[in-house]
């Protein structure tokens, strides 16, 4: 799997609070934001009819 880049912006109170929740949960951010992606719900595939 070849890695992507992601940036966000976030306010420094969003930033900081995402912080001290990896922290606290021995985590990284971006495992953090691994778990959430793969709690979403799966994308319905787009009704394509054949012509």
């Amino acid at each position: 799997m070849q890695a992507k880049r992601l940036n966000v912006r976030l306010s420094d109170r969003r930033y900081h609070k995402l912080t001290l929740l990896a922290a606290q949960l021995d985590k990284t951010i971006s495992s953090l934001v691994d778990e959430w992606i793969d709690s979403l719900p799966e994308p319905k595939k787009p009704n394509v009819t054949e012509g």
